[in-house]
């Protein structure tokens, strides 16, 4: 993410009241930490939304799981299966983000200032944002992804999964592990462009919006929010394939005489064509653009909380060890 740097020591205003500037470079444990808390957060805080998403890409959905929006999809489904149904799948995507953005947000500071200092001397550079953001979108896809297998297929419609434990079992035994990856390919195709344009756009708007990249709230609320939707729009036509990859949707794949379990990311593409034709592939892009404004959002505006937070808290104990 952002590197806060400032031109002087005074306290900078910002939104609520003044902060102190952060030093340009920060521990791997601070950008870790900081980056394990903005997973959880932005991953938990509009699961449900990410819940209605998985289930409006569906191609074939049953006639009981057909929404025309967002807000009347989580109306009914809280109606008809529950209050926490929304929540369902939530244990597993919180064990994948602690460790899976800890990794990200420090790869992606590493990467991000090894190459700036080779192509343009320390300076922001767009082409070593949007490098280091892919270089460590694939550690994290890594992580992440088998997560996402098990929290996309208890998601669904009369999912037949009792909770996550039982999912991860009953996948491995009647598929084999290499389900928990079948998307891979395919979610790095996506997250590697969608986190190019991402930290690209977010650069672009902390340009305009926090020149001198001190601690700012409201801009990296602001730029987080520009950023997620953007990425999230022009990436909907791969997450649509990597949910048809992840759930292996048994009516649609039957109804296009495909037995056994669909794989790569050519015969989803040829899949979701032959199921909806080009609209298919913009299925669920309102609830999906809905979701990741505020989710990035918000894990910017906590990462760069936290990465604040902990530094101040080390300089400190330095002050107090070097006054002794």
């Amino acid at each position: 993410m952002s590197e806060i740097q400032s031109t002087d020591s005074e306290p900078v205003s910002g939104d609520g009241g003044d902060y102190e500037s952060l030093p340009p470079h920060v521990s791997v444990m601070t950008h870790m930490t900081a980056g394990a808390v903005a997973g959880i957060l932005e991953h938990t805080v509009m699961y449900p939304v990410d819940s209605v998403k998985t289930r409006m890409q569906s191609l074939q959905p049953d006639p009981n799981a057909q929404y025309k929006g967002v807000y009347e999809a989580l109306k009914r489904i809280i109606k008809t299966e529950g209050f926490f149904r929304p929540l369902r799948g939530l244990n597993i995507t919180v064990i994948g983000a602690a460790p899976a953005h800890a990794l990200y947000f420090a790869c992606y500071e590493r990467v991000k200032r090894s190459l700036s200092d080779v192509i343009q001397n320390g300076g922001n550079s767009h082409l070593a944002n949007g490098m280091a953001g892919s270089v460590a979108t694939v550690l994290h896809d890594a992580v992440m992804n088998p997560a996402e297998v098990v929290k996309q297929r208890m998601q669904m419609y009369n999912s037949p999964y009792r909770g996550f434990l039982d999912c991860v079992r009953t996948v491995t035994h009647t598929e084999g592990f290499g389900a928990f990856y079948r998307s891979y390919s395919t979610q790095l195709t996506m997250n590697i462009p969608f986190q190019a344009v991402h930290f690209i756009t977010y650069e672009l708007m902390q340009e305009q919006l926090n020149p001198h990249r001190h601690y700012h709230p409201g801009s990296h609320i602001l730029s987080g929010a520009a950023a997620g939707a953007v990425s999230a729009a022009v990436t909907t036509p791969l997450d649509v394939c990597k949910t048809l990859l992840n759930t292996q949707e048994n009516v649609a794949l039957n109804s296009v005489n495909i037995s056994g379990h669909l794989s790569g990311m050519a015969n989803a593409f040829r899949t979701v064509y032959r199921l909806g034709g080009f609209g298919a592939f913009f299925k669920g892009i309102q609830a999906r653009v809905i979701y990741q404004m505020p989710s990035t959002a918000i894990a910017w505006s906590v990462y760069e909380f936290f990465k604040y937070f902990l530094t101040k808290q080390q300089m400190e104990q330095e002050a107090r060890h070097s006054s002794l």
